[in-house]
């Protein structure tokens, strides 16, 4: 199996494309949106919804009394997935920012190397 099965088992077959989520409950379920970066003239769908139940559970609120109170909570499946999302969303994040900061290293290897190449351009003029 691979390494995001949550997200397999949701029919997700582009993991990479993904850009970003949201997650808001609506009628007592759960609703994911996820959004997609899709590359122009695609006519996949930018954003896809998932909607899940969200779980029933009684906790006991008084034990002297034994009162009790129905909560409702997030289904496993979609704390799976979002764990999932996490963990792909921040590996995206520090590519981004490793790229980044290569370009700016590249950057500033390129004004060192002109700084010095007129230093001793002007060493040749002073002779």
């Amino acid at each position: 199996m691979s390494k995001l099965e949550a997200l397999t088992a949701m029919g997700i077959k582009n993991p990479g494309e993904i850009l970003r989520y949201e997650l808001y409950d609506l009628d007592r379920h759960d609703v994911l949106r996820i959004v997609y970066n899709r590359k122009k003239g695609s006519f996949l769908p930018v954003t896809k919804k998932f909607r899940f139940p969200q779980v029933k559970k009684t906790t006991m609120v008084d034990s002297g009394s034994r009162q009790t109170q129905v909560m409702f909570e997030s289904s496993g499946e979609l704390r799976k997935a979002v764990e999932e999302l996490d963990q792909l969303l921040a590996a995206k994040k520090s590519v981004v920012d490793s790229d980044k900061l290569i370009a700016d290293e590249l950057r500033h290897l390129e004004e060192e190397f002109v700084s010095r190449v007129n230093y001793i351009r002007g060493l040749l003029k002073k002779e």
